[in-house]
């Protein structure tokens, strides 16, 4: 029985210390922290959201995300760099929003023994050695948003310039969030499709700083961001999203939006009375029928219709139940 105890705690350290090295997070690691998803992954282990559903979130605003996640418990999912301390973001494309595929990356300022450390790990996990800046680029695939810390440094923490720019896009089809800065970014901008959002840019290179992880979680100003997320980038900030979440967020606030678009109809065309702040002199059964009749007529619907209709059965079967509930629960 003790050598059985001797083995278990030597595997369990063995375990430990192989993960310890670990520069580029595992897929088995990535899979444990992201256990709610259900769905398909990609290779190296994070949730994989089908494209379909990134072009839809574009179209949502940081509003109904910011609500969604707040009634999800996620309160801390939105950074703009709007603060006293902190210049806000600088965005190669303002008004060119951008989604997809979180792949991490935490910078560091340079410490040789803990660079050696990264330099061995990096060997181990057969990366392109030295492990450089341009370690996540590799791990990028079509879809992917490259999103690092590099904590807010300007000068000399230039994370990449027009040529790494060109090779993100040619892996990812996407862009760049960073806490940090770029260069040239003159020639950013002349990538057709690739988008960043930024602290800064200066015309140096990048010096005294080192690669720490590639796909562990990060901070992005008040947002813990975990390898798979999604990212809803536009001119007002940045929202992450729990892969898990996204599917009903967007669904969510595409009702929410044809909702709020037949209220203006209805205001507008006044099909129903409208004082203070309400429809009054209709039943809800008159004003639910009518609603259905419009989204059945309305032209290109966001969604699949049949995606809106179980939708709204699944709302009302839910707003029955909580109504049943509610006697039991005074």
């Amino acid at each position: 029985m003790k050598k059985q105890a001797i083995l278990i705690l030597i595997l369990i350290f063995s375990g430990s210390l192989a993960y310890s090295q670990s520069v580029t997070w595992p897929p088995e690691s990535i899979k444990a922290l992201t256990p709610e998803w259900k769905g398909e992954r990609t290779p190296d282990g994070r949730p994989k959201i089908s494209d379909a559903l990134l072009e839809r979130l574009k179209h949502v605003s940081m509003e109904e995300a910011w609500g969604y996640l707040g009634t999800k418990g996620f309160q801390n999912q939105f950074e703009n760099f709007a603060g006293t301390f902190e210049n806000g973001w600088q965005i190669i494309h303002p008004d060119e929003a951008m989604t997809g595929r979180v792949v991490t990356a935490q910078f560091m300022p340079l410490r040789p023994d803990f660079d050696n450390y990264v330099q061995a790990g990096g060997k181990k996990e057969n990366m392109t050695v030295p492990v450089t800046n341009y370690a996540p680029i590799n791990a990028l695939t079509e879809g992917d948003v490259y999103v690092a810390d590099s904590y807010g440094k300007i000068e000399n923490g230039t994370l990449i310039g027009d040529n790494l720019g060109n090779a993100i896009f040619n892996h990812s089809k996407r862009g760049i969030i960073f806490n940090g800065s770029v260069r040239d970014v003159e020639g950013l901008s002349e990538i057709k499709g690739f988008n960043g959002w930024i602290r800064g840019s200066d015309p140096s290179a990048i010096s005294q700083m080192m690669l720490a992880t590639v796909n562990a979680p990060i901070r992005i100003g008040r947002v813990t961001v975990l390898p798979g997320d999604v990212v809803l980038a536009k001119k007002h900030g940045v929202t992450f999203i729990p892969a898990y979440l996204v599917e009903d967020l967007v669904i969510s606030s595409e009702f929410t939006a044809l909702s709020d678009e037949f209220n203006f109809f209805c205001i507008r065309t006044k099909k129903f009375e409208y004082n203070n702040e309400k429809f009054v002199n209709v039943t809800p059964e008159e004003f639910d029928k009518a609603f259905m009749d419009w989204l059945n007529k309305y032209p290109n619907l966001p969604m699949p219709k049949k995606e809106l209709f179980d939708y709204i059965d699944a709302r009302k079967a839910a707003e029955a139940a909580r109504k049943a509930a509610a006697p039991a629960n005074r």
